[in-house]
């Protein structure tokens, strides 16, 4: 087509449809990551259901479609466009209950996710897969090839503008119910398009209602009660969904549903989680003659463990936290403030070591998930980079999700191995004494250093630290077997594998009870932490299971 033809093109009412369709399903597409995320996780087996289902029921709308496109009208794709933004209503309104009930489907956590994927998206995604073989029959082309050919680019095209609008502008900007309400009512416009100027009386009304039920089931959801709290505030960011959830006394920040850091609201210094407590034994792990000037963090979440460090050393504490969003609440929930001594980067983690200049005697590496780790951060090409941006006598501390034996042990076991082959030393300190999926703390030092427990020991007697870390010593691990366990390589990383024996495992949340200082959690991780020796085990529920909270 040379410009004066394109200048002068004027789609049809069919290549409009196609183009909506497209838009639409791949709008779709990118939105049920968001909405499935928080209830089942957003590891690859729950990412990679969603793009199984949407690509068979559009394989059998397309199917379909083919068979009956020899009766097709601008008023049957009327009515299809109009059945499939009922049931974005449909996903709008009871999204959260159909949620919950097929959470408690007794299914492997790997395939969890795929009844709630088919309940809310399959029929939508079907009934759009009509469009393009309709919009083929009818299409103005000379030939099947040119007229198929066509509709095709269109609707490619209109997967595109949806894919990008949806990712870039939408989710960051909208609501999953405003964008659900826009996907409806464009869906409602097209439908009266496809009809006008005569506008049919089934077809019009039937619009005129849909329109109406779209606006009230986007501003009213079911009532439901959330276990957790009171949701002080609640956004879909960039990167995740992102709640602060207050209980009584204990403020909460929620990421996809986990929980990553707390706060005490009645005893601010106190720390609620076990394990942000242990990140100062990287402070006994350096040698006695270093000084700490400069401390870095990967993870941000509530900035407890940061502002921590700020408060107690004389150091100057960098973080990087990919989610701005994330920054931004803990500044409005969990009083974070930036300072001369405290820096944040809102970068992505390894990329911030790859391009700084700057040199640190701690780094604490604090981005994991159960169901999700930034494979990037665990290889051995990043412990290498790691290793070059620490101090001589440098320290890297990991938190590490997972088991200490057993078969959900597989990532704590391969991370052991893989920072042994970059650092002369690593240890390990679990936080639970229970032998469930907890936050395994691993220090690996950039120096020689083979201390033993009691020089552990000996340390946290000498240094006046003001945080008591004899539980956490005591809680000092042997030297795993890793024999069986891989190198973690960037060509090669194989995370998701080893992290699938954890799915739907228990996961156990240590807290402090209150009577003593301790530290909250600060990263991107689901949160574990307080004093193993004085206060029972919490545990997260599996994610097939977890309650989704009221939006």
């Amino acid at each position: 087509m040379d410009r004066g033809a394109l200048a002068s093109y004027r789609p049809t009412k069919p290549e409009v449809a196609v183009f909506v369709s497209g838009v639409t399903s791949m709008g779709l597409e990118i939105l049920a990551v968001r909405i499935v995320a928080p209830q089942f996780g957003s590891h690859i087996y729950t990412v990679g259901g969603i793009l199984t289902v949407f690509l068979i029921a559009l394989s059998l709308g397309y199917w379909q479609g083919g068979k009956r496109a020899s009766l097709a009208t601008n008023r049957q794709m009327s009515w299809i466009m109009l059945g499939t933004a009922v049931y974005v209503g449909i996903v709008i309104y009871a999204g959260d209950l159909l949620l919950t009930y097929t959470s408690t489907l007794p299914l492997s956590p790997r395939y969890a996710s795929l009844p709630a994927v088919v309940a809310l998206f399959g029929p939508p995604t079907y009934l759009l897969g009509f469009i393009s073989p309709y919009a083929a029959e009818l299409s103005q082309k000379q030939g099947v090839g040119e007229a198929s050919g066509h509709v095709y680019a269109l609707g490619t095209i209109g997967s595109i503008v949806g894919s990008a609008a949806t990712t870039f502008v939408l989710i960051p900007a909208m609501t999953i119910e405003a964008i659900g309400l826009l996907f409806g009512v464009v869906l409602v416009a097209t439908a009266i398009g496809l009809t006008a100027p005569e506008l049919p009386r089934g077809p019009t009304t039937a619009s005129v209602v849909i329109a109406v039920l779209l606006v009230v089931a986007a501003g009213v959801s079911p009532v439901a009660l959330d276990h957790r709290g009171d949701v002080v505030y609640e956004e879909h960011t960039a990167h995740q969904h992102l709640e602060i959830v207050d209980a009584g006394d204990k403020r909460t920040m929620y990421l996809d549903g986990s929980r990553h850091s707390a706060m005490d609201l009645s005893d601010p210094d106190r720390h609620v989680f076990t394990y942000t407590r242990y990140f100062h034994l990287s402070m006994l792990a350096v040698d006695d003659h270093q000084e700490v000037d400069r401390v870095l963090f990967v993870g941000g979440g509530g900035y407890t463990g940061p502002q921590d460090f700020e408060q107690r050393y004389d150091a100057t504490v960098d973080v990087v936290e990919i989610d701005p969003a994330v920054t931004d609440a803990a500044e409005a929930y969990f009083g974070l403030e930036e300072s001369d001594d405290l820096n944040v980067y809102a970068q992505d983690g390894r990329q911030f070591l790859e391009n700084t200049d700057e040199t640190y005697d701690v780094i604490v590496l604090d981005a994991y998930k159960q169901d999700q780790v930034p494979f990037h951060l665990t290889t051995v090409e990043f412990m290498e980079l790691a290793s070059d941006r620490l101090s001589d006598d440098g320290v890297l501390y990991a938190n590490v999700i997972s088991a200490p034996s057993g078969s959900g042990s597989e990532f704590y076991r391969a991370q052991h191995r893989t920072m042994e082959a970059v650092f002369p030393d690593v240890y390990s300190f679990r936080t639970s004494p229970s032998s469930a999926i907890q936050n395994i703390q691993v220090i690996a030092t950039n120096a020689e250093s083979d201390l033993t427990q009691a020089e552990f020991a000996q340390r946290n007697e000498d240094r006046e630290l003001s945080v008591d870390l004899e539980d956490a010593v005591d809680n000092r691990m042997a030297e795993p077997d890793t024999s069986d366990a891989p190198v973690l390589r960037d060509d090669r990383g194989g995370v998701d594998e080893l992290l699938d024996p954890m799915l739907g495992q228990r996961y156990v949340i240590e807290e402090t009870d209150g009577n003593e200082p301790s530290e909250s959690h600060d990263g991107l991780e689901s949160s574990a932490e307080s004093d193993v020796t004085t206060t029972p085990a919490l545990e997260t529920v599996p994610a097939a299971a977890r309650p989704v909270g009221v939006r």
